[in-house]
């Protein structure tokens, strides 16, 4: 008994400096964390350095923010594997299903719609008003942006021609200057949008709801380095300090509470996958 009690007395005290290696050892490499772009490269930074930084401290998993230019360029980089975690829904497309990503996340903010929308001044007042014209979209990848208004315009028997802006928000200062008429966007883009560049605009189309853009895990990142990452997210609106964090960043964007992430699964997000097996979209990239 006595030589049992010794070992555990050892084996407490060595704990702390399995938890220094353990953690050193997360740091021993970066972590790609690969965000859709949505937005500019600067907006996106603003908004998520802080959160990862955080998350980096809070997990001993050092996480960089990776974005590109354009959705297509993330969905490239998603196709080959290149993040090691990723803040997207574009993976649940048939075409992207092989890179393997999981979610694990999901924001606690409200689910997400696709949206048609015109300028409040224009004269198109109804989607058959655009049965011929130019429309924008983000780009042939977004899922709300572009899949779910075109896959109802489809059904409606409206035929237009598409145009895009790489990105939500680069569709949506070609519609605030006036240089297409109409566009699909993300509604809750749309919305922080329009506030913060004070643009008027009128919805004509708007899709049922889906649960906003998950953070997933690419299938190589070791299980418990996938389970650190996950907690810190989900804890992070538990604290004042990353409360703090999360409103500093929703103000860059004007977003509204609540804040933070909640843990998640697949499962979560079938009716992403329900569309893909359904729709009538040929060309989705």
């Amino acid at each position: 008994m006595r030589y049992f009690t010794l070992f555990i007395s050892m084996l407490l005290a060595t704990l702390p400096t399995f938890a220094a290696a353990f953690s050193a050892q997360h740091e021993e490499r970066d972590y790609a964390f690969g965000v859709l772009s949505q937005r500019s490269a600067v907006l996106t930074a603003q908004y998520w350095n802080p959160i990862l930084e955080h998350v980096t401290r809070q997990s001993g998993v050092r996480l960089v923010l990776r974005t590109s230019r354009t959705a297509p360029e993330t969905n490239q980089a998603i196709a080959r594997g290149e993040y090691d975690f990723v803040y997207s829904n574009t993976f649940f497309q048939p075409r992207l299903s092989g890179s393997g990503y999981r979610v694990i996340l999901k924001p606690r903010s409200e689910a997400i719609t696709g949206q048609i929308v015109t300028p409040i001044d224009s004269p198109i007042q109804a989607l058959a008003d655009l049965h011929g014209q130019a429309v924008g979209f983000p780009s042939r990848g977004a899922f709300v942006g572009y899949a779910l208004p075109m896959d109802h315009l489809l059904r409606s028997g409206v035929q237009v021609h598409p145009l895009f802006g790489g990105n939500q928000e680069g569709i949506m200062a070609q519609l605030q200057a006036g240089k297409v008429q109409a566009a699909g966007v993300n509604g809750e883009v749309m919305r922080l949008f329009a506030e913060r560049e004070s643009f008027r605009y009128r919805v004509l189309w708007q899709s049922k709801p889906y649960d906003n853009l998950p953070i997933a895990a690419h299938p190589r990142v070791a299980p418990a380095i996938v389970q650190a990452v996950q907690s810190a997210f989900a804890a992070i609106h538990l604290s004042e300090t990353g409360q703090a964090i999360l409103q500093s960043s929703a103000q860059i964007l004007k977003q509204a509470p609540p804040f933070g992430f909640v843990v998640a699964s697949q499962e979560d997000y079938r009716n992403y996958s329900d569309f893909y097996r359904t729709t009538l979209v040929p060309d989705i990239e």
